[in-house]
């Protein structure tokens, strides 16, 4: 008995070497794909906190632990409302990451914890939105109709299977005006929704409303200083637009690759990429790259007076003229706007700006864009052989073509991860919303609701 006694004993004390030791090691020299993870738990917790204003456990539970990795359920989350700071550590413990929210900028990934430099770092004053008894789009008065093909509006947007797992809202844009909505428990009309990769669309917009101005051009090149010596100096604007500049950049997500440490452990998300090698020709490979994204924020910024003018230019020169007052764009800790992903907007103000687009980027009778602008949208690029365009934007929606799905030819779509989707019609004269919390996995097409919108916009035959 003592020698099993003796055993056990050193057994046990064994272990609490290993677990003392994996506790040290933790501590000391956390993996990377734990801080992502902690980044990751953070940001959402904070913004959909601070922004959408939902109660951060809810949040913590439905976007971040039940879709995602079953690690992220190890992840324990703080909320400090009075200073806007929202921490996240592995098992309550180990690698600690931070989100900060800053008022009308929303929230920023810390990743290097210096939160006072971080808030220093960008202000922008929030406004109040305007009162309007207008109708939707010039104010946000809806009042849907009652007629037989309202109904038949009314009807689809509520089908669970149509509309998906877990959506979060339904707009349908019929002639210019709000015919059918729909949302999902504990969401409304008034809740801003991440857009996710739908902001590239949004971003590519704001450098539009610069061309118009004269300031940026398709054809610039050498746009960065480091790349004045070297190949990449012949990368131009609409090689980055057309997401085929040939920078090397790796988009896959669940591990620590470009993406997730640009978005979760650099302080400075343009770093990545704008020191990137280059590994193809410009336009000889399309390569999605929310990066490259990222990097477009940059240059447009850098194309105004100063960091102040180009923070403020975003609500002055798009958000504001299309009424879009719930918009808000999130920079990263330095003050570069994260366009690859950090768009939060209510379901109706995506679909203004959806409309925006139908216009070909005309609003209230004003130019907004560049003639010709939004149909680079709609043009195809070889290099991605159909499925993107020109100008950040899919000519497919997710998991086929507008084909496959009996779509018009015209449809073009704006696409995020976890289900976010604006499906734009020009010849139906049709915009078609969709948000949730809907992941890949669970194959969902918003193809087969945007079809079945479409046959019911045609008048009945006998």
């Amino acid at each position: 008995m003592r020698l099993i006694s003796r055993v056990i004993g050193a057994f046990v004390v064994l272990l609490l070497v290993i677990v003392a030791g994996g506790a040290v090691w933790l501590s000391v020299y956390p993996p990377e794909l734990l801080r992502v993870g902690d980044g990751y738990a953070a940001k959402m917790v904070c913004s959909n906190t601070f922004v959408a204003k939902r109660d951060p456990d809810q949040v913590l539970a439905d976007d971040v632990q039940a879709p995602g990795n079953p690690a992220l359920k190890l992840i324990h989350v703080s909320v400090d409302r009075d200073e806007g700071v929202v921490r996240a550590r592995f098992l309550g413990m180990f690698a600690p990451n931070y989100a900060l929210y800053r008022g009308a900028l929303g929230c920023t990934t810390v990743p290097d914890g210096d939160l006072q430099a971080a808030r220093g770092a960008v202000f922008l004053n929030k406004l109040k939105t305007p009162k309007s008894d207008a109708f939707w789009p010039d104010g946000n008065t809806v009042t849907l109709g009652s007629g037989e093909q309202d109904a038949k509006f009314a009807k689809l947007v509520a089908n669970p299977d149509l509309a998906g797992p877990a959506m979060r809202a339904v707009v349908v844009v019929k002639d210019g005006h709000i015919v059918a909505e729909a949302y999902g428990d504990g969401f409304n009309e008034g809740t801003p929704l991440i857009g996710w990769s739908m902001t590239k669309t949004v971003n590519a917009a704001i450098i539009g409303r610069l061309m118009l101005a004269g300031r940026m051009s398709f054809d610039d090149q050498n746009l960065l200083p480091q790349w004045s010596g070297d190949a990449r100096k012949n990368i131009k604007l609409s090689d980055l637009l057309a997401m085929e500049s040939g920078l090397a950049f790796n988009e896959a997500y669940g591990d620590v690759s470009d993406v997730t440490r640009m978005l979760y452990l650099e302080p400075d998300t343009t770093s990545i990429v704008a020191n990137a090698r280059q590994v193809a020709a410009p336009g000889e490979r399309f390569n999605y790259s929310s990066g490259t994204a990222t990097l477009l924020s940059r240059l447009w910024m850098n194309r105004l007076p100063n960091l102040s003018a180009a923070i403020s230019y975003p609500r002055e020169a798009l958000f504001g003229p299309l009424g879009m007052h719930s918009a808000v764009l999130e920079a990263d800790e330095r003050g570069t706007y994260v366009g690859s992903s950090y768009l939060y907007a209510t379901a109706r103000d995506w679909a203004r700006f959806g409309q925006f687009l139908l216009q070909d980027g005309v609003w209230k009778g004003q130019r907004l864009l560049p003639e010709g602008f939004v149909g680079a949208m709609r043009t195809p690029t070889t290099a991605s052989e159909g499925v993107y365009s020109q100008v950040q934007a899919w000519l497919a929606g997710p998991g086929g073509s507008n084909a496959q799905f009996g779509l018009p030819p015209d449809t073009f779509w704006m696409s995020g991860h976890d289900g976010q989707t604006v499906a734009i019609v020009p010849s139906a004269n049709l915009v078609v919303v969709r948000m949730g919390l809907t992941p890949a996995w669970a194959d969902y097409r918003p193809q087969i609701l945007l079809k079945r919108i479409l046959d019911a916009t045609k008048p009945a035959t006998n």
